[in-house]
C-alpha cells in the first residue's frame, strides 16, 4: 500500500477515491505542518497539496516520497528543482478551476454594472438611494477577451447568453478556431479601443509583464471596464493610475503581488477588490480533488505523465537540441510576424535525434505559445496545437541527405483571407552552440541566432547590403556579424546581420521599403 498525505482542506473526494481504489492509504491532515508530519509519516509516497509550501527541507524529510500533486494549476509554492534532484515527479491539475474563474468574471461585471456592493451597504444603513445606484446592462455591449486559453473560452461561453459582441486577442489561435468560438480576432490595440469590458486571461512572463499599459489605456472607451483575474504583473498600475480618472475607467481586480493580508497597492484605483477568489468554489475544489486522485492512479497504473511539470530531458538527448528546436521555431515565427496566426507546423528531425522527435515538439510549442509549460509532455503540446487549430505534421526524413543531427521547422501563418505565408529553417548544434544552417533556399548560413538578428531577403543586385549596413549604422547600431548568400538560381539574396541591439520596428519597415524586401524582420532569441 502506498501512503498519500493530504495536508490541506481539499475536498474529501480525493481521499475517498484513493481508498476505494485499494492501493493507497490516505492521511488527510488539514493545517498540519509538513515537517511535523514527517515525524509520523516519513514513509509517504505522495503528497496532494493546494497552496502549502513544499520546500527542499520538506522534500528531504520524506525519503520515500516519489510524487507531489498540486490540486490546482500554479505550482510556484513547490521547489520543483529540489524535487527533480530527488527523482520526484511534480504534477498539477490544470483546468480544474477554469469554470470558477470564468464565472467570477461574469459576477464582477454584473456586480459593478448594477452597483450591488455599495447598494447593499446603503440599504443596510437604512437608506433608500435608488436613483444613486442607477446601473447599466451588459447585454449588447462589446467584451474583449485577452487570452483565449481554457479560461478565456469558458468566459466567452458564459457571456454568450448576454448577446454581447465578442472580440478577442490571442496570437496563438487560428481564425478558423476563433470563428467556431464565435469570437472576432483583432489586435490588442483594436480590442482596447472597441470594448466596453476587457477581461485578462494571460500568464505573467517576460513578454506579458506590464503589457497592459498607458498606450492601451489611452485607447479605451470612456467608462470602459478592465477586469484582471489573471496575474497581477500584467497590468502597469502606475499607468492606470495616471489615466483612470481622465478615461473614467472601471477596474475590477482579484490578483495581487502576494496572497496575504495587508495593504494592497491597487486600493486607490480598484473599484472592486477580491481576495483572489477565482478558484475558490466548492465545485472547483471538488474538481481539483478528483483530478488529483485520478492522475495519481493513472500515473501509477498506466505510466501517464502528461501533467508532470518538472520533467527531465530524455536520457541520451543533449539539452542543446531542445534549445535548437525552440530557437528554430522562434526564428520562424519572428520572420513571419509574431502577430500572425500559425496555421501549420511541420518538422523534420534527422540523425540520432529522430528518436526524440516527440519530445522536441514541446520546446517548439513553447516558442509559439509562451503560456505553455515546457516541462509538460508532447501529448500536452499536441493538444495545445489542436485546441488552437494548428495542424502539426512530423515528416519522414531521408538521412542519406547527410544533414547529421539537425532539425527543420516549416511554419505557415495566415496572411489574409485564405492566404498562407511560409518559411523553412534548418539548424544544428556545433560545439554545443545552436547554429542556423538554412533559411528557405539560402544554404550554408551557419550563424549563431542568439541575441538580435536582422533578416532581409530581396532581389539580388549590387549595393543592397551597403544600403542596409549604412542605415543600421546611422541608427547607432553596431553590426557584429553578417551573412549574405544568394540562392541556387542566383536571383535572390538574404542578408543576416547580428546586431548589438534591437533594430526598431520603424527602421525595419524603412529598410524593407528601401530594398524592396520580400521579407524583413528583427528577431530576438534569448
Amino acid at each position: 500500500m502506498k501512503k498519500v498525505l493530504i495536508p490541506t482542506k481539499l475536498d474529501a473526494v480525493a481521499k475517498e477515491m484513493l481508498i476505494a481504489h485499494g492501493g493507497y492509504t490516505v492521511e488527510q491532515c488539514p493545517g498540519v505542518d509538513l515537517l511535523e508530519l514527517a515525524a509520523t509519516h516519513a514513509d509517504a509516497y505522495a503528497f496532494i497539496v493546494r497552496s502549502e509550501k513544499v520546500t527542499e527541507e520538506v522534500i528531504n524529510a520524506f525519503p520515500k516520497l516519489k510524487v507531489i500533486i498540486r490540486a490546482g494549476a500554479g505550482y510556484n509554492t513547490i521547489d520543483i528543482q529540489a524535487a527533480r534532484k530527488r527523482g520526484i515527479d511534480v504534477m498539477n491539475t490544470p483546468g480544474a478551476n477554469s469554470n470558477a474563474v470564468a464565472e467570477e468574471v461574469v459576477a464582477l461585471m454584473l456586480a459593478d454594472a448594477r452597483h450591488l456592493i455599495p447598494a447593499d451597504a446603503s440599504v443596510r444603513q437604512g437608506l433608500w438611494e435608488k436613483s444613486k445606484f442607477m446601473g447599466r446592462e451588459i447585454t449588447g455591449k462589446t467584451v474583449g477577451v485577452v487570452g483565449l486559453g481554457h479560461i478565456g473560452r469558458l468566459t466567452l461561453k458564459r457571456l454568450s447568453g448576454f448577446e454581447m459582441r465578442m472580440v478577442g486577442f490571442d496570437p496563438m489561435i487560428s481564425s478558423d478556431r476563433a470563428e467556431a468560438l464565435g469570437v472576432e480576432l483583432m489586435s490588442l490595440e483594436e480590442l482596447f479601443s472597441v470594448s466596453d469590458y476587457i477581461t485578462l486571461h494571460i500568464p505573467e512572463n517576460a513578454a506579458t509583464k506590464g503589457l497592459i499599459n498607458k498606450d492601451l489605456f489611452s485607447k479605451m472607451k470612456n467608462g470602459a471596464t478592465l477586469i484582471n483575474c489573471a496575474r497581477h504583473g500584467v497590468v502597469n498600475h502606475d499607468d492606470l493610475r495616471a489615466l483612470k480618472a481622465e478615461k473614467n475607467i472601471r477596474f475590477l481586480n482579484d490578483v495581487y503581488p502576494k496572497d496575504e493580508a495587508g495593504d494592497k497597492p491597487e486600493a486607490d484605483i480598484a473599484d472592486i477588490m477580491l481576495p483572489h477568489l477565482g478558484a475558490s468554489s466548492v465545485e472547483a475544489n471538488e474538481n481539483a480533488a478528483k483530478m488529483a486522485a485520478r492522475i495519481l492512479v493513472e500515473f501509477d497504473e498506466k505510466g501517464l505523465t502528461t501533467f508532470i511539470v518538472n520533467r527531465d530531458i530524455p536520457e541520451g538527448l543533449d539539452e542543446a537540441y531542445g534549445d535548437l528546436a525552440y530557437t528554430l521555431t522562434t526564428m520562424a515565427r519572428g520572420m513571419l510576424g509574431a502577430d500572425k496566426r500559425v496555421k501549420l507546423l511541420e518538422t523534420s528531425v534527422y540523425g540520432d535525434l529522430a528518436e526524440f522527435s516527440d519530445w522536441l515538439v514541446v520546446p517548439m510549442v513553447t516558442a509559439i505559445n509562451p503560456d505553455f509549460d515546457r516541462s509538460l509532455d508532447h501529448k500536452a503540446a499536441l493538444n495545445v496545437l489542436e485546441e488552437n487549430g494548428i495542424e502539426y505534421c512530423k515528416r519522414n526524413v531521408d538521412n542519406q541527405k547527410g544533414y547529421g543531427n539537425s532539425i527543420t521547422v516549416d511554419m505557415s501563418v495566415e496572411s489574409g483571407p485564405e492566404v498562407l505565408k511560409s518559411v523553412s529553417i534548418r539548424g544544428t548544434v556545433a560545439e554545443n552552440q545552436v547554429m542556423i544552417a538554412r533559411i528557405n533556399s539560402f544554404e550554408k548560413l551557419y550563424f549563431d541566432p542568439k541575441g538580435h538578428t536582422l533578416v532581409l531577403s530581396f532581389q539580388d543586385r549590387p549595393g543592397v547590403l551597403g544600403t542596409i549596413a549604412a542605415a543600421v549604422a546611422e541608427a547607432g547600431i553596431n553590426i557584429d556579424d553578417v551573412r549574405n548568400p544568394h540562392n541556387e538560381k542566383g536571383d535572390c539574396s538574404i542578408a543576416v546581420l547580428k546586431l548589438n541591439q534591437a533594430a526598431p520596428a520603424e527602421l525595419v519597415k524603412q529598410l524593407a521599403e528601401k530594398v524592396d524586401a520580400h521579407m524583413a524582420a528583427c528577431i530576438y532569441v534569448s
